[in-house]
């Protein structure tokens, strides 16, 4: 009897080394009986940048990997190097999970639809009247995608770098239509009269620890989701909480946007109250 195959699989990304995504995947595939083997290519650890992204993609298909995850700094620039993007990473402009079948690399977004479960089950009742995105890169693209489909009626982009977030506004306008989203310099200004806060820049993880903004803007009236999960608990959301707003933590997203990609890996349905469990406990 020949032996089964394993199902090998990568993350690319910088300061990767607290991710759960191994342990997601590989604890899923063994309940399911897979075998399954997930690799972490932390571009910090090989001490190489984004530029070094072509000879990665190129190693993972000589090695035999059936698809990768790709983070920050990674969700971007990837996406010229590909030879196929689904019709969601195409309008998105970013890809988070790699596909790779016949020696074809095909990119395919996961974080919008991760975003928008972990929203439902945590957020169920919030407002979308307004909401203010801060941070227009990889992750935060996607979640504009997003909310924007889950119905907010106006969206305010806020990066550090404007000219990104009026290139993503643009984008947004063009594809939800004209005068849905816009972008703001101002944080302050953005949140004056927003019924909720997304967090999608780095700020928090454990390698940019922080604030993203003065905790002073933060009142009860504002939901806040932070997409950072390394840690769980950020200074974002100890401070939001200690306001009183409602809150949705990083591990909502991450989940969703597994199951998603394990499917687009495996061919197989993830048990999707199983995978949350397993990263709660990976958590605490």
């Amino acid at each position: 009897m020949s032996k089964p195959k394993t199902v090998l699989l990568g993350l690319i990304g910088a300061g990767i080394q607290g991710s759960r995504s191994p342990a997601l995947h590989q604890g899923e595939a063994a309940a399911q009986g897979l075998r399954l083997v997930y690799k972490l290519i932390d571009l910090d650890v090989l001490g190489v940048g984004v530029d070094a992204l072509s000879d990665l993609l190129g190693d993972a298909v000589r090695q035999g990997y059936c698809g990768l995850n790709v983070t920050f700094p990674c969700k971007q620039a990837v996406m010229p190097l590909l030879d196929g993007l689904s019709e969601e990473a195409r309008a998105i402009g970013a890809v988070n999970t790699v596909v790779i079948a016949q020696g074809k690399l095909t990119g395919h977004n996961t974080d919008g639809s991760g975003w928008s479960w972990g929203f439902r089950q945590a957020l169920p009742n919030a407002r979308l009247d307004r909401v203010v995105l801060l941070g227009a890169g990889g992750a935060g693209s996607a979640v504009a995608d997003a909310v924007l489909r889950l119905g907010a009626k106006h969206l305010v982009v806020v990066d550090a770098m404007a000219e990104r977030a009026r290139a993503l506004a643009v984008h947004l306008g063009d594809v939800h239509g004209t005068g849905r989203a816009s972008a703001e310099r101002d944080i302050t200004e953005a949140l004056a009269r927003a019924d909720g806060l997304i967090q999608a820049t780095p700020v928090g993880m454990a390698q940019h620890p922080g604030l993203p903004l003065n905790e002073k803007l933060l009142r009860r009236e504002l939901w806040v989701s932070e997409i950072v999960y390394v840690p769980l608990e950020t200074p974002l959301l100890k401070a939001a909480r200690r306001a009183g707003c409602a809150t949705m933590d990083g591990g909502h997203m991450n989940v969703g946007q597994a199951v998603r990609a394990f499917k687009l890996f495996t061919g197989r349905d993830a048990d999707v109250a199983r995978m949350n469990a397993h990263f709660r406990r990976l958590a605490t």
